[in-house]
């Protein structure tokens, strides 16, 4: 076991845990974050994403030795325009059915928007590989994230 220190959400959370330990039990499980979920945990269906300094990335994969004193944010902590015009068009277009995948799904399409403010279907399609929706919700998932480009252009 060591002691860890992570900056997620803004917020200094010490946890305890051996450095092996993947982050995603870290944020769970030590900083008590229930938001983003476990999923299959080998990185392959994006339940599990976090922004890390701004970039997605699967936190069942990566140790929490590894992330330093870098920034991680989960959905509890998704305050930027691009998050809050995902979110309120997740809602608008009533995009989850289980709700599992979604705060993956939220993450990945807020990182997107922050790269790109008019993504293209195949954009979209490109930034959204790996995140499974055993819903198959894609449709809906592809319309609110038009509609969330749309709301950040005025």
């Amino acid at each position: 076991m060591a002691a860890f220190t992570l900056s997620i959400n803004g917020q200094a959370h010490a946890v305890d845990v051996d450095p092996d330990t993947p982050l995603l039990w870290a944020i769970r499980d030590g900083a008590g974050l229930t938001g983003t979920k476990y999923g299959c945990g080998v990185a392959q269906c994006g339940a599990c994403t976090v922004h890390i300094d701004g970039q997605s990335m699967r936190s069942c994969s990566l140790p929490v030795s590894a992330v330093g004193d870098r920034k991680i944010t989960t959905v509890e902590g998704l305050t930027s325009k691009e998050g809050r015009a995902v979110q309120a068009a997740w809602a608008a277009i009533d995009v989850p059915q289980c709700g599992y995948c979604q705060s993956g799904q939220v993450m990945s399409a807020t990182a997107l928007l922050a790269q790109n403010k008019a993504p293209t279907d195949r954009d979209i399609d490109l930034a959204m590989n790996g995140n499974i929706c055993r819903c198959a919700t894609y449709v809906r998932i592809r319309a609110a994230i038009h509609q969330a480009a749309k709301s950040l252009e005025g």
